[in-house]
């Protein structure tokens, strides 16, 4: 395949509501910063566009919550955000945000054209309207009973106790949370883009012209849609805050916001050709450019089929690739802001990057971290542990080790100047070296050109390692002393320690993309200019000159002490308990009665009494017991989901209600016999359902 003649690389627009948390950062920026920087590294023509999404319901509402403005909430957010970004090594050509004139003017333009051209279809529905508020409401400004659990602040999206979806027709008794009234349903006209109308253009496009270039679970989420048949989809709504609709009859509505986000990348590139003085109109027209969208899967289909039939419909060019990333879970559960149960990027920034034993290579570290953890083709696990682990025997045992040594033996042993090379005394191990700078230069650009960073990441640290072997293998420490009687051995160290720096200086380009900071030191550290750092240079044996003086040697990172890990996961639960007492509700909320059964039904449950005689973890599951109960009549093994809630040592002896005519069932791995009977108080702690008194196990439970 050609290389295209420029590029335009995007990240999703962050919601400007809030501190964004580092699965944000692991989903699309992170991927997209070491893509951009890669290529522009092999001086390829790219520009990186990101901004604030200031639109939509999610901003007023945290408005609400902070008693405040919704332009406040946007002023507020936005510098925080972009600052974040810069902070961890983010480097976006612009930052713009969709508040701006520049993108509500686009935003109009490109809806004006579409309904112009008849692209766009008017409807009339009957949505829930707020009589005593006048206005009509969006989902997030009706609430009501889930009926699924029962809870009785549901949204009329979703359920935040159950997580399930919602409508706002679906919850039981729903009002408003502007006055706290009953809705009525009112007639409203608005705007829509036919969705079904482009279901053949979709279907060649995505499942046959990018069937086998993308990755699977896009090209999987794309089919399950297309094929269960695509519908109308409104792109205005009626809201005081967004994008006014340009037309004479849509007072009072604005663009929804789906469909004026993603424009919000087109405003944001027509802002960096004012700030550079470029031509942004090439990056969206010419055929010649390459459109990548970096996303979290959750955006799949804004990204890969309602904007490119936009997109299509506007007569602009067409992503290329959506290289989008599964979800990434924090400590054994899913990351929620909601819940508390997260760590903003702030946070790390504060806690590590700005203390005084921080600086920017810990942005690196992190930026380390969360590349090998990627979740690139499923859901990944951020774990404290994990992160010292791979700082401390990587980073800082490896990759930080090996640059290093090769600095203090350089001066030590060569007086502190690059040794010459002694081809005639070249051996297979010089070559092998050789060899594997070559091979993995080539590699880590195929890694990354295919979007497998955490791939092209385990090449740059096994080079790393096989300095490190090189070093232990030659051994220059030991051949100095040999030097006094046979002055030729001097040239065994000078190869050796040439090599090394070499590779030390194709450490800094090769993770450069990953590590922006760490090879911006490394270069200072060579006392050579940052064009060094240009891909060209890959694998080149000739970075550093024969006789050169380099500086003395510094630590490029420093290890990850448990106390810090401890304080960080104690911080974590802290702050998820103190939002579960602010968010449990003050009144019992009981889930609705079951449908009725009769006797009969009934009877066939057998409950008995069993005493636990032994309890232990289950490998790899959070939240799994393996326990042995005592029934009396035979000892049986039952898997239980309460590992969050005691220890196994401590419920040994334990007297419990197990359900014992259960049908059997494998949890991982592990044929499950039976069920203990749970009850779960007002906090969400389980307790066993148990006598109380010491009943002989087996005894029946009536």
């Amino acid at each position: 395949m050609s290389t295209p003649k420029r590029y335009l690389i995007t990240a999703a627009l962050p919601y400007a509501n809030g501190q964004k948390h580092i699965g944000h950062l692991a989903g699309a920026y992170l991927p997209a910063d070491i893509y951009v920087r890669y290529v522009k590294a092999q001086k390829r023509d790219a520009v990186f566009v990101c901004g604030s999404d200031e639109h939509g319901t999610a901003i007023p509402i945290q408005a609400t919550k902070e008693g405040t403005t919704a332009q406040a909430i946007i002023d507020k957010y936005h510098p925080l955000m972009e600052q974040n970004f810069k902070d961890l090594g983010i480097a976006f050509d612009v930052y713009h945000r969709t508040s701006d004139p520049l993108h509500h003017q686009t935003a109009q333009e490109f809806f004006t054209k579409l309904e112009a051209n008849g692209d766009l279809e008017t409807k009339e529905t009957e949505q829930y309207f707020d009589e005593s508020a006048q206005t009509f409401l969006a989902d997030r400004y009706i609430k009501g009973t889930c009926p699924s659990c029962g809870y009785d602040s549901a949204y009329g999206d979703q359920c935040e106790k159950c997580g399930k979806s919602l409508s706002p027709e679906e919850l039981i008794n729903p009002v408003s949370t502007l006055s706290g009234n009953a809705p009525i349903k009112k007639t409203t006209k608005h705007w829509y883009l036919p969705l079904n109308r482009h279901e053949d253009f979709l279907r060649e496009w995505i499942l046959e012209e990018h069937a086998n270039d993308w990755r699977p679970s896009v090209v999987g989420q794309c089919k399950s849609w297309i094929d269960g048949g695509l519908q109308p989809r409104a792109v205005t709504r009626d809201l005081d805050w967004g994008v006014k609709v340009p037309l004479k009859d849509a007072d009072g509505k604005v663009l929804y916001v789906w469909f004026d986000a993603p424009i919000g990348y087109i405003s944001a590139t027509k802002q960096w050709a004012l700030n550079t003085g470029g031509d942004w109109k090439p990056y969206w027209e010419d055929k010649d450019t390459k459109l990548v969208h970096f996303i979290g899967k959750d955006n799949i289909v804004f990204h890969c089929i309602i904007f490119p039939v936009m997109l299509k419909l506007h007569g602009n060019i067409l992503p290329q690739d959506v290289p989008a990333n599964e979800f990434m879970n924090l400590e054994g559960d899913k990351m929620s802001t909601s819940r508390n149960w997260k760590l903003d990027m702030q946070d790390y920034i504060t806690d590590f990057v700005n203390k005084e034993n921080g600086g920017p290579q810990m942005a690196d570290a992190l930026r380390y971290y969360l590349t090998q953890i990627a979740p690139e083709t499923k859901d990944s696990e951020f774990m404290w542990k994990g992160f010292q682990d791979a700082i401390n025997s990587e980073l800082v045992s490896v990759y930080g080790n090996f640059i290093n040594r090769s600095l203090v033996l350089m001066h030590k042993l060569c007086g502190g100047k690059v040794p010459p090379y002694h081809a005639a005394i070249e051996d297979s191990e010089d070559i092998a070296v050789k060899e594997a700078i070559a091979n993995t230069a080539k590699k880590v650009g195929e890694l990354i050109e295919a979007y497998r960073f955490r791939e092209a990441l385990f090449e740059v640290i096994a080079l790393a390692r096989i300095g490190n072997g090189y070093m232990q293998k030659k051994e220059p420490w030991i051949v100095a002393k040999q030097v006094a009687e046979n002055p030729a051995a001097q040239q065994q160290i000078d190869n050796c320690l040439h090599l090394c720096l070499q590779l030390t200086a194709n450490l800094a380009i090769l993770a450069q993309p990953f590590l922006p900071f760490t090879a911006k030191k490394i270069c200072h550290l060579l006392k050579v200019v940052d064009k060094i750092l240009d891909w060209e240079n890959a694998g080149s044996l000739k970075l550093l000159s024969v006789g050169y003086t380099l500086r003395a040697p510094e630590l490029l990172f420093r290890k990850i002490e448990d106390e810090e890990i401890a304080a960080q996961i104690q911080k974590l639960n802290d702050a998820a308990q103190i939002k579960k007492m602010e968010t449990t509700p003050t009144t019992s909320t009981i889930a609705p009665v079951k449908p009725e059964i009769v006797f009969d039904d009934f009877a066939k449950i057998d409950l008995r009494v069993g005493t636990i005689v032994a309890a232990s973890k289950v490998e790899k599951a959070d939240k799994l017991l393996q326990l042995s109960v005592d029934l009396g009549f035979e000892t049986r093994t039952i898997v239980s989901g309460i590992a969050q809630h005691f220890e196994p040592e401590s419920i040994v002896g334990k007297q419990v209600t197990v359900v014992v005519n259960l049908a059997p069932r494998k949890m991982r791995g592990i044929e499950s016999n039976g069920m203990i009977l749970m009850a779960e108080d007002a906090n969400g702690k389980l307790h066993f359902v148990n006598a109380s008194d010491n009943i002989n196990p087996g005894s029946g439970v009536s």
